[in-house]
């Protein structure tokens, strides 16, 4: 090898020089520059005893192949190689297949090496040979970190979805297969003696498959129970076959397996467990297991948070069905007839009321009302305005009395709270006669008037008036009494109804002239229908607008036995009059 070799050799700074042969000058020189005279006193080092620096090990073959050189680093890389050896010959098949083209790495024990080569002058030629085992672990430690991010990044998000125990269980395991395991188990705290558990499996590279069953508590595995006890099992023999045992891996060979248990965290104890498996060639390392527990805890939190969520719902549905109006209770020769829509459809409660209850003399008290305010502080208030009602009722039934009972009640509850609420509203008792007919004696306390539908089809306007309900100790109470004969209703209905504000601008109010033409022509129908079409002729004003609480019920004196109809009749056309009955101040 000559120094004109090693001057158009790689320095080992990742260039690749093309042989001086080849060069083209950039320019022409009018004459060669003669060679620069040493230094004196300076002696020039031999090139072997520069390369034996390099960060690369040098390996120079002459033109039939023949190692000629050898660096001290290649003789440690490749111990086998000797100069006069051929290395196809010497067993490193590696070198004679490269070309000058582009690295190539290759495993040579134990260790991971990155050869180039360089062509040399006179067909001779050289490698550079590199130990990159240290460079490629990390870089490999590097994507698999970078996977694995971006692997609990995605099950981040979707498990920020569901609120709901038995989709947020069924995505965990969804996301398990395949990047954790071939077969996820996930198996919640047992409830009333019985564990649920949801399983997803992959056959053929196919999308995962999820299931779902129980088992009873005491039929769970040892491995499930220790996990459910916060343990993470460590005897990992036997989790295969107890989870064959209990049926969670059909038609996989237990042998080929490798399996994991680890808990799901909880709020108290543990929400559940995940077992996973899959075939014995990957095998759960250090780090697959880090990623398992990093996995299961953002499935114990997806679970704690499903759980949670359905425990509030289940309070929040019971409160709101307590809060409800119940409909009225049946009585002999009454039909009843309701309608509700609250301002705010998401909670199905709002401040507008309505109820009956029993007499002992065989009537029935019958109420409709409406409180200050909207949404779930109305509804409460409407809640403790009934259960005033409930109590009361059983010691007073004459209704302007009743109506200022229950007036210094709601009166104590509002002072008592701090709360400044009222409520407008009709009280009413009806009592069945012999002939078919209803008496009904109702108090007013601030409320929109009743309407009376007689069987002539004329509409009735119930002169009821009087103040406010939990505003004043001794508040002007109206009273009024009714009488009608079978085939006739009388209809209530809140301020929800005429203050209904919609029309072609959507700021105009239905009002009481246009429920009056709603109603004409109606005076066959059955009370529910009745109490239906005005909610309908009310939300067909809206549109799609915001809106009060709308309530309305119907009395319908039915002649006899109370009984439910459920028919619709065409209405003709309109027939109103303003015949008034007879009222007095209580």
């Amino acid at each position: 090898m000559t120094a004109a070799d090693v001057r158009e050799s790689d320095p080992g700074d990742g260039r690749t020089p093309t042989p001086g042969a080849s060069r083209v000058p950039a320019r022409p020189a009018a004459s060669p520059l003669p060679p620069l005279a040493p230094e004196p006193g300076v002696v020039t080092p031999e090139w072997a005893e520069v390369v034996e620096h390099f960060r690369e090990g040098l390996i120079v073959c002459d033109a039939d192949g023949v190692v000629r050189h050898l660096s001290p680093a290649a003789q440690r890389l490749i111990p086998e190689l000797l100069p006069g050896v051929v290395p196809a010959v010497a067993g490193v098949t590696a070198l004679a297949a490269l070309t000058a083209d582009q690295p190539v790495e290759f495993p040579h024990h134990g260790r991971r090496l990155r050869v180039r080569q360089v062509p040399l002058s006179r067909a001779r030629r050289c490698w550079y040979v590199e130990d990159v085992t240290e460079s490629v672990s990390r870089a490999d430690a590097l994507l698999a970190e970078r996977a694995r991010s971006a692997f609990l990044a995605v099950v981040g998000e979707k498990l920020g979805n569901p609120l709901h125990p038995d989709r947020a269980a069924a995505a965990v395991v969804r996301l398990a297969v395949p990047t954790v395991a071939d077969v996820a188990v996930l198996v919640l705290a047992p409830r009333a003696g019985r564990a649920r558990w949801w399983r997803a499996s992959r056959v053929d590279g196919e999308a995962p498959a999820v299931d779902a069953g129980s088992l009873p508590a005491a039929a769970l595995p040892a491995a499930i129970g220790e996990g459910l006890a916060g343990v993470e099992p460590h005897a990992l023999d036997w989790l295969v076959e107890q989870a064959v045992e209990a049926g969670w891996l059909p038609g996989r060979d237990a042998a080929a397996l490798s399996a994991r248990v680890v808990p799901l965290p909880g709020r108290d104890a543990p929400a559940g467990v995940l077992l996973v498996a899959r075939g014995a060639a990957r095998w759960y390392d250090d780090a697959d297991v880090d990623l398992l527990r990093a996995f299961a805890a953002r499935g114990g939190a997806a679970l704690t948070t499903a759980v949670l969520y359905r425990d509030q719902a289940e309070v929040a549905d019971t409160l709101q069905a307590s809060l409800l109006p119940v409909e009225p209770a049946e009585a002999a020769g009454v039909q009843w007839g309701t309608a509700y829509r609250p301002a705010q459809a998401g909670l199905r409660i709002g401040g507008d009321f309505y109820g009956s209850h029993r007499l002992a003399d065989g009537g029935s008290v019958f109420f409709l009302g409406d409180v200050s305010g909207k949404g779930v502080e109305a509804a409460v208030f409407t809640g403790q305005l009934r259960q005033c009602l409930q109590a009361l009722h059983r010691v007073e039934t004459q209704p302007g009395r009743l109506l200022r009972l229950l007036n210094g009640a709601l009166l104590e509850t509002t002072q008592a709270h701090g709360q400044g609420r009222f409520a407008t509203m009709v009280l009413g008792v009806v009592r069945a006669h012999g002939d078919g007919s209803l008496s009904l004696t109702m108090a007013g306390g601030g409320h929109l008037p009743p309407l009376v539908l007689r069987a002539s089809g004329e509409i009735e306007v119930v002169p009821l008036t009087g103040m406010l309900i939990g505003v004043v100790p001794d508040p002007r109470v109206g009273e009024v009494t009714v009488r009608l004969a079978p085939g006739e209703t009388c209809l209530l209905y809140s301020d929800g109804v005429t203050e209904a504000r919609g029309g072609r601008r959507g700021d105009e109010q239905f009002g009481s002239e246009r429920l009056l033409n709603a109603l004409a022509g109606c005076h066959r129908m059955p009370a529910p229908a009745l109490a239906e079409r005005i909610e309908q002729v009310t939300c067909d004003w809206l549109g799609h607008g915001d809106h009060d609480d709308i309530a309305v019920l119907a009395l319908r004196a039915t002649g006899g036995p109370a009984r439910p109809i459920r028919h619709l009749h065409a209405v003709p056309g309109p027939a109103r009059s303003g015949t008034q009955p007879e009222g007095t101040e209580a």
